[in-house]
């Protein structure tokens, strides 16, 4: 039987379970708008490199699509950039993406080099007998997004030169609303002759035209590489504040269930104590009752 001082410590250690779980929440709600807020800054320098593509085609356009590395492999082998967690308590957060991951690499296994982000989706990925070419920590802030993808370009240009990729994409789950989220699949290499054609005959919005003097070829390669940096950049941020958007509904949940037990706790405590009063007055009444007895 439970006694005051067991159902005691239970409330206790309840109530700071809630405040943990809503300090969490607070701190998910926070990291939601930085990386909200570095989504939407992208989009000037997004508008920069397609400004930048669209003066390095003028006149042009490349029909044939186009490629990083210096040779045109033959065999058809295709990357991807996996973006999860490293921490948990975001639901099926890491399992959904893997998911996608291996429902687009189902059969062509071999095919594939794969580079995760985040130790919990690398693990996802191997259970589903998807090894990862290679693993890099979440970021904790806007700050380190950039490092990452500095690093993750340097692995995709060894890919590009020395595994012979000719496909490039990226997934990540894309925070739709509220707290739900999206596996995505964004194709990132090849870029295709639409585009390059659309970008060569887009009219320049001023009268003065920038001018280059290096090798269009090589100047339209770091066009690129900025185009890439871009795209994941864009996508690390997403998936990060998906992540927190996950971790807000799994905490909700958890506060709810805590919320739950809490009133449960409360409710034997307060029906033990009432006994245990009541118990206490019929003795006193019984001991009253003896006393006022008379004598004989």
């Amino acid at each position: 039987m439970q006694t005051l001082e067991s159902l005691r410590a239970k409330i206790e250690t309840a109530s700071d379970m809630r405040s943990v779980v809503r300090t969490m929440k607070s701190l998910a709600a926070v990291s939601i708008r930085q990386y909200e807020r570095a989504v939407l800054a992208l989009a000037d320098y997004n508008r920069t490199v397609e400004l930048g593509f669209q003066i390095v085609l003028r006149g042009t356009g490349f029909p044939d699509r186009f490629f990083l590395s210096n040779h045109r492999p033959t065999a058809t082998k295709a990357g991807a950039i996996v973006f999860g967690s490293d921490q948990g308590m975001c639901g099926p957060f890491n399992e959904r993406i893997a998911t996608a991951v291996h429902s687009s690499c189902t059969g062509n296994h071999e095919c594939w080099k794969l580079l995760a982000v985040g130790t919990r989706v690398a693990s996802h990925l191997h259970e589903l007998k998807l090894s990862s070419d290679q693993s890099f920590a979440v970021p904790a802030s806007v700050s380190e997004i950039t490092g990452l993808v500095q690093k993750m370009l340097l692995s995709i240009d060894r890919w590009l030169e020395q595994d012979d990729i000719t496909q490039l994409y990226v997934f990540f789950n894309r925070r739709t609303t509220g707290a739900s989220n999206t596996p995505t699949q964004l194709p990132l290499l090849p870029i295709g002759p639409e585009r390059f054609k659309r970008w060569s005959h887009q009219t320049w919005d001023s009268t003065s035209l920038p001018m280059y003097t290096m090798d269009r070829r090589r100047l339209l390669s770091c066009v690129v590489k900025q185009y890439l940096f871009v795209s994941l950049y864009r996508a690390c941020a997403e998936s990060l504040s998906s992540e927190n958007a996950s971790r807000i509904a799994a905490m909700q949940v958890a506060e709810k269930s805590i919320d739950q037990r809490l009133d449960e706790l409360h409710a034997a405590f307060n029906q033990i104590r009432q006994t245990e009063i009541t118990e206490e007055l019929l003795d006193i009444v019984s001991g009253f009752e003896a006393l006022s007895k008379p004598q004989h």
